[in-house]
């Protein structure tokens, strides 16, 4: 609907990423009209330069890695990767960083799209500059979402400009495989590429300012993938950092990196993975009385706090809570169904689904990191519990000494371990590294929500021979180190 040159939706969604996306798709099913506002790709980060190009590069990678140390394979497997198919491959389940399919859906879905950069304007109202050059005036009856996500977050180093350094982007979305390629950073983001480009043929230098790898994970997990990196010819860097780079510029283009320990490396390509920032400085936080360039503060329904009124809504990444794809649709999921019940008049504890909180981002936060071998990780880490001065009990497992593992490799390399809270007797957090242990995440994720008891867990049969009787063994590992400290203190 338009009023004096304005336009007028009940809600306008700014970012057409995953979470946008839900949000709108809610919102709009709800019988609520919504527009999104979008300044590049539908469908955004995740879709084309995060998990779904890393994933395509990844999957080779490891399929490659595990079929070349089991028997009767490892023979067959001869040569490098096939580079080019891959990045075919990559290109293809990125559509070629083309939108059309995702425009369809939200055409389906009844959902407005307007290409261009918003900024919110005041009070529900957003201005957004179109690719023309012109100027549309949007004003929302019930809701604004923002659903901008994140960018990378660049290190102060001198003359960065001119080094023309790859974010996750480049990483994710390059034509060609780099001879030589440095990776400043110890997450996620540095440890996937390390494993993906070595594995398509790069040198590779990863350069972490910490002591380990993922310092968010338990470090026995994080220690494995380490030792499989250094494998497979990945030189690691510990408490190191980059001083200076500098791009040559002569007919190799090459980088020229020093470090604080004195050396200096010359690499083709640098990889800067050190952390994300909320893409909020351009969005108009200003007129609301924010701080451009800050994450929002929500609470558990995604609703601004630090704004008058129930209007202003921030979901996925720019809030902080868990900078995910799946954590950031969960909120929206949550966010959509808000925001109608809000526009209906109906209590949010007493809508049809049950009360809307956002808990699953404070207790159970599920995330893979997809590297030799994989890590899949929910709740809580030992480091987690002792810095929140929480009592567990800590149960481990040689995930090697399961016959479905044996499957995988016969010389399996992995662990497994859950922390239990002793007087409630619940799982609160789970951490499994090795071979195909992404699978075991999600009965984890339900353990730890469901706030099912270990009693009742004796119940849940894992099936012979699979990875998941590992369960089994971590419950009897309980069993039987209860049993002695009750011994111990009857005699």
């Amino acid at each position: 609907m338009s009023d004096n040159n304005i336009q007028t939706y009940d809600v306008i969604v700014l970012g057409a990423g995953p979470v946008g996306e839900n949000v709108a798709g809610r919102t709009a099913a709800a019988g609520l009209s919504t527009v999104i506002v979008e300044s590049e790709l539908v469908g955004g980060e995740c879709s084309y330069w995060a998990c779904e190009p890393s994933k395509a590069l990844l999957r080779p990678a490891l399929l490659y890695a595990e079929a070349a140390r089991f028997p009767g394979v490892q023979n067959a497997v001869s040569g490098p990767l096939d580079a080019r198919a891959v990045l075919k491959h990559r290109d293809r389940m990125v559509g070629d960083w083309n939108d059309q399919g995702q425009v369809e859906w939200l055409e389906s879905a009844g959902i407005a799209l307007i290409r261009g950069h918003g900024r919110i304007d005041g009070v529900r109202r957003v201005t957004v500059e179109t690719p023309d050059g012109g100027i549309a005036h949007l004003h929302a009856r019930y809701a604004v979402a923002v659903c901008t996500g994140t960018r990378a977050a660049l290190p102060p180093l001198p003359g960065l400009d001119a080094v023309r350094p790859w974010t996750s982007r480049e990483a994710t979305s390059a034509r060609e495989v780099p001879r030589r390629l440095a990776i400043l950073g110890a997450g996620v983001v540095a440890v996937e590429m390390a494993t993906a480009w070595r594995a398509l043929g790069a040198e590779v230098t990863l350069i972490a300012r910490e002591s380990r790898l993922l310092g968010r994970v338990e470090p026995f997990a994080a220690d494995l993938v380490a030792d499989r990196l250094r494998a497979a010819g990945v030189e690691l860097r510990f408490g190191a950092g980059i001083v200076t780079a500098e791009r040559s510029g002569g007919p190799d283009d090459s980088v020229h990196l020093s470090l604080h320990d004195g050396t200096r490396i010359v690499v083709d390509e640098l990889l800067l993975a050190t952390g994300r920032a909320p893409r909020t400085d351009d969005i108009g936080m200003e007129t609301v009385g924010l701080v451009p360039g800050e994450w929002l503060t929500t609470d558990d329904a995604f609703t601004v706090t630090t704004v008058e009124g129930e209007w202003l809504y921030a979901v996925g990444d720019v809030n902080r809570r868990a900078l995910l794809t799946h954590q950031g649709k969960y909120q929206a999921r949550i966010a959509g169904a808000v925001i109608a019940d809000r526009a209906a008049g109906r209590e949010l504890d007493t809508a049809p689904w049950g009360k809307h909180t956002g808990t699953a981002d404070l207790m159970a936060v599920p995330q893979v990191v997809c590297t030799d071998p994989e890590i899949a990780a929910v709740g809580l880490t030992t480091e987690d519990a002792a810095r929140t001065g929480r009592t567990v009990d800590i149960v481990d497992y040689d995930i090697g000494r399961v016959a479905g593992a044996l499957q995988h490799d016969p010389d399996y390399r992995g662990r497994a371990r859950i922390l239990i809270d002793p007087e409630r007797r619940v799982i609160v957090g789970a951490t499994f590294v090795g071979a195909g242990v992404a699978e075991l995440l999600h009965s984890a994720t339900i353990a730890i929500t469901g706030e099912i008891t270990v009693d009742r867990l004796w119940h849940a049969v894992p099936a012979f021979p699979t990875i998941s009787e590992v369960w089994l063994r971590l419950l009897e590992t309980y069993r039987d180190r209860s049993a002695k400290s009750w011994s111990a203190r009857a005699e």
